[in-house]
């Protein structure tokens, strides 16, 4: 890969780069990390790096590096045992793009990034298995599951959209 190559991906992939990192660790400044950690490594490993493979290597970097950074930064939440929405005190709510966001926030970190890799990315299961280093059927089988479970969360009566 050339300077010229270089410059292409980052112009042409930056974008989805960060969109992907963002919506699974959900923290602006932590995805600009590994983001730029993501390209700080294709830029170190150029020379052994296809121009036409830059896209799939970028996104395979991006996402090791989202779970180590995921595995150093593991926080433990406390939640409210008695939140607003335990009381009763909740009204219908309409709200699409939050339900969503709870939804893929139930799902494990494999789950959510198939999710994002597939349903917003437009990668096919071959090319999510090289991401993630899953095979082809396991990437549809997690996929399938997540799913499952993301609409199973979607159609409960107190978050119905």
């Amino acid at each position: 890969m050339t300077e010229r190559d270089y410059n292409d991906c980052v112009k042409l992939h930056a974008d989805n780069v960060y969109r992907f990192i963002l919506k699974n660790l959900r923290n602006e400044e932590d995805s600009k990390d590994v983001v730029q950690g993501a390209f700080e490594k294709l830029w170190i490993n150029r020379d052994q790096v296809m121009a036409e493979k830059s896209k799939s290597y970028l996104f395979t970097i991006a996402y090791n590096q989202m779970i180590d950074h995921i595995r150093k930064h593991k926080r433990v939440t406390l939640k409210e045992e008695f939140s607003e929405t335990a009381l009763g005190s909740r009204g219908i709510n309409y709200d699409a793009k939050r339900i969503l966001d709870e939804a893929l926030g139930k799902l494990s970190e494999l789950q959510r990034s198939l999710v994002m890799l597939k349903d917003y990315e437009g990668y096919n299961y071959a090319e999510i298995g090289t991401i993630t280093g899953l095979n082809e059927s396991q990437v549809k089988v997690y996929l399938h599951r997540a799913r499952l479970q993301l609409k199973a969360y979607i159609v409960k009566v107190e978050n119905v959209i």
